[in-house]
Parts: structure tokens; C-alpha cells; sequence
């Protein structure tokens, strides 16, 4: 493993940064100290990096889980690798084997992985291509990728236009957002919280430093791509395959949010896997960051 400290985390106390070089991509984590219970592995969505899990990651750390919190490809200070017609480099199959091959490279050959918007649908992926790996999985504020748009309709498409924006051929969006990428930025967040205050200042500058980032947003333009296209390929793929995550599956929900609003959540999920329990929180969709008691309320006795 080729892995490169980059000294403590200015967001999650006791952990290390350190960028770890994979076949075709070098990945920005943070790492906890060691534990001795199951191995957690953390994911962001869009527009967070892994900075996102600050009042989270350390407090399964205190529960004695070791933890990575990663960036994305494409996200934080995770490379952004060239893309490709069909998109498939920013597929979530290719995410998900970027996360596990970390994973790995670490020492953790199966673990609990944590995802959070795109972070979940990398998980939800992660369970289906892996699942000698993925011991079991929290999807935070999601519905499953090809449920979202087989449901569309007005209402969705209205509260969560990006999904439709981004997807346009570049370079429209990116040349778009990238006239003012901070007006859009703190627009989006401020859509995406029903708490006062959160994101903190201090987090929304960090999340604007990596959507400045050269490639940034045609990174982030890329995923939606992928999402809308190859993404529902491999979805419809699996369902006629039958195949479902047989691992276990917490659904969290901001109670707030237009997820929780539009969708039966927990029934959605019922829908793709095995074993799902699911709870709506008192927030919008930053669940982790709006609402990180409750949100550990539900997950330390899961991942325990």
C-alpha cells in the first residue's frame, strides 16, 4: 500500500489524514486509531467531503470502532480521474470497488459502511458487487437511485432539480455554476438543511475550498451523469438478475426532508433488500450534521 500522512484532521479530532494510492486513483481518508470492534466506513454526498461525519466519526471511535471517513473520487481531496462517454469512471461500481480496495489496503477485508446521499447509493452498490466484504450498511437520506426516477414527478423534480441540471451535456452546467460557484453552493446547502446554523460556516468554506478545486465541478457533474445513465443500467441489470442485499440495512430519513416527504422510505428499501429497519429523524437531510444524536441513537446498536 502506498499510503502518504498528511497530518491530523482539522475536522475530526484523534484522526489522521493520509491520501492512499490505488490502481488508477489516490484517495483522501481519514483514519481513526485503532479498535476492536467492526470496522466503519464512512461516505459523503454531495456537496460534502468527509468532513461531513465530524460530530459522527469520532464518537464510533469512542465506541471502539475503527474508522475511515473517505472522499469520494471526485470529491474533496480525492483525485478526479478523466471521464468517458458513458460515464462509467464516476459509475457507482467504480466507486464502490475504489472504496473497497481501501478498505482492504487498510487491513479491513469486511466492514460496516455508512453512506450519506451519494455516499449511500456508493454503499447500496457496495452491498450488491462485494458483499463478502460489506458486513452492513446505513443508507442516510435516500430512496435507491433507479426508484427516484422511475417516480418522478413534478413535486421531485422541482425539489431536487440538480438531479436533472447537472446531468446536462458539458459544458453547460459546469460553465453555469462555475460563474458563481459559491452563490450555488451556499444556495444548495441552505435547501438541504431545516436547522438553523448548520451547515457551520467553517464547514461550508471547507466544502467551497474542493468545489473550487480544478475539475471540481465537472467531477460532481460527472457522478449525476453516471447516476442518470450507466448507473440505472447496472440497477435494472440487477433486478432482472434478482439479485437484492441480503446484508443488513438501517435506513435513516430526514423526517423534514423531501425524501421523507415523497417516498415510503423504509418500504423502497424493502423493495431491494433483505433486512431493512428504518426511522425518520427530526431534520432535514444533512442528517449527520443537523441531528448526529439521533442519528447514533440508531447506529451504534446496529453496528454493534
Amino acid at each position: 500500500m502506498n499510503l502518504v500522512e498528511r497530518g491530523p484532521s482539522p475536522f475530526l479530532p484523534g484522526f489522521t489524514l493520509a491520501d492512499i494510492a490505488l490502481p488508477g486513483v489516490t484517495l483522501r481518508a481519514a483514519l481513526s486509531p485503532g479498535g476492536d470492534r467492526l470496522p466503519v466506513l464512512l461516505l459523503h454526498g454531495h456537496p460534502q467531503t468527509h468532513a461531513t461525519w465530524h460530530a459522527v466519526g469520532p464518537r464510533l471511535v469512542e465506541a471502539g470502532h475503527p474508522v475511515v471517513a473517505a472522499d469520494l473520487r471526485g470529491y474533496g481531496d480525492s483525485d478526479r480521474p478523466p471521464s468517458a462517454d458513458d460515464h462509467a469512471p464516476y459509475a457507482k461500481r467504480a466507486m464502490a470497488a475504489d472504496m473497497v480496495a481501501l478498505m482492504q489496503s487498510l487491513g479491513h477485508a469486511r466492514f460496516a459502511v455508512v453512506g450519506h446521499d451519494r455516499g449511500g447509493r456508493v454503499a447500496h452498490r457496495m452491498a450488491l458487487d462485494h458483499p463478502e466484504a460489506v458486513d452492513r450498511l446505513a443508507v442516510l437520506d435516500i430512496a435507491p437511485t433507479l426508484t427516484m426516477y422511475a417516480r418522478t414527478d413534478r413535486a421531485f423534480a422541482t425539489r431536487y432539480f440538480w438531479w436533472f441540471f447537472l446531468i446536462q451535456p458539458a459544458p453547460l452546467p459546469e460553465r453555469m455554476i462555475g460563474a458563481d460557484p459559491e452563490a450555488y453552493l451556499r444556495h444548495h446547502l441552505a435547501g438541504q438543511s431545516r436547522t438553523p446554523g448548520v451547515p457551520s460556516e467553517a464547514m461550508i468554506r471547507e466544502y467551497l475550498r474542493c468545489y473550487r478545486m480544478p475539475g471540481g465541478i465537472h467531477a460532481i457533474c460527472e457522478d449525476y451523469r453516471a447516476a442518470a445513465g450507466i448507473d440505472l443500467d447496472h440497477d435494472r441489470a440487477d433486478d432482472a438478475a434478482g439479485r437484492r442485499v441480503t446484508a443488513p440495512l438501517l435506513a435513516l430519513w430526514g423526517g423534514l426532508g423531501t425524501v421523507g416527504a415523497l417516498y415510503d422510505v423504509a418500504e423502497t428499501w424493502r423493495e431491494k433488500a433483505d433486512r431493512v429497519t428504518g426511522h425518520a429523524l427530526p431534520c432535514g437531510h444533512l442528517l449527520q450534521e443537523e441531528a448526529p444524536d439521533a442519528v447514533l441513537a440508531h447506529l451504534l446498536p446496529f453496528l454493534a
